[in-house]
């Protein structure tokens, strides 16, 4: 196996030089990202860079990843300012999921032993969130996790487990903190039509 099979099987892997022209070539795309006013053009610079994205998605500069193909957005995807994603593994949204700023995703895990750590040799493990997932300022998401559908993630989380689908969950380390509810549900669904009475929409 080359080191970059095996850093997509979670196996230990060292940093050879075709991965670090992936992270040169990746580092080349952000920089125009990062510096171009046009959404559009941001938004097709990403296209040629992602793993694969929906027809409708947008991320504000500036936006860090290692190699972005390895991530893949659903449709109606949104990230706030200074998105995180270390994608050594998949790192995966489903449809309509909405990014605070600061949000941070870290698929990359280094050995706990010191000695191994400080050979260079890292590892990785996928990241999949849901769809319908709201994540506030300054979450982290480590790797391995996965995160159900309908999920509110409150900000400065740091989710180090599973979240399963239909819940508000935060802290450090975050958990479950109640379903959400019919009842949630009903009381956004009238502030909504009082919005729109209110606005002539």
């Amino acid at each position: 196996m080359t080191q970059k099979e095996r850093m997509l099987a979670g196996q230990l892997y060292l940093v050879d030089e075709e991965l670090a022209a992936e992270m040169r070539h990746t580092a080349g795309v952000l920089r125009q990202f990062n510096s171009e006013p046009e959404p559009e053009v941001r938004a097709a610079l990403l296209r040629g860079l992602l793993g694969g994205t929906g027809r409708s998605f947008k991320i504000e500069p500036p936006f860090r990843c290692d190699y972005g193909s390895h991530i893949y957005l659903g449709e109606n995807f949104y990230a706030n300012y200074e998105l995180i994603v270390l994608d050594q593994c998949d790192v995966r949204f489903g449809d309509n999921v909405m990014l605070g700023p600061r949000v941070s995703l870290f698929s990359a895990g280094h050995p706990l032993d010191a000695d191994i750590r400080n050979t260079g040799l890292e590892y990785g493990k996928p990241i999949t969130v849901g769809s319908n997932v709201w994540m506030g300022g300054c979450v982290t998401v480590n790797g391995g996790v996965t995160i159900g559908d309908n999920v509110v993630i409150g900000s400065g989380s740091v989710v180090t487990h599973d979240i399963p689908s239909n819940v508000i969950a935060a802290g450090n380390p975050c958990r479950v903190l109640r379903p959400l509810t019919d009842a949630d549900r009903a009381h956004w669904q009238q502030e909504a039509a009082r919005w729109r009475a209110a606005c002539g929409r």
